[in-house]
């Protein structure tokens, strides 16, 4: 792969500046939500746990119950319940 065809360099090009820009982009959001969780910081909202929530959120029913059971059997092995 010493001579890349000028076809072949311009979509390498291509492909990179896409992935520069979705950079970009995944940065601004991950600073939009940054933004979002100091001003929740600032209205009184623990910020540690609405993390969690937004994970919890993101499981779906049964897989978030199945954790719920594992944590609470480990927790009463523990006597922590």
């Amino acid at each position: 792969m010493d001579d890349i065809n000028p076809s072949t360099a311009g979509q390498l090009k291509a492909l990179i500046e896409r992935v520069e820009r979705l950079e970009e982009e995944k940065k601004q959001i991950a600073d939009d939500i940054k933004d979002v969780y100091a001003e929740a910081k600032a209205n009184g909202f623990d910020t540690k746990i609405l993390r969690k929530i937004v994970s919890l959120r993101r499981q779906d029913a049964n897989e978030r119950r199945e954790q719920e059971e594992l944590l609470d059997t480990y927790l009463r092995a523990l006597g922590m319940q």
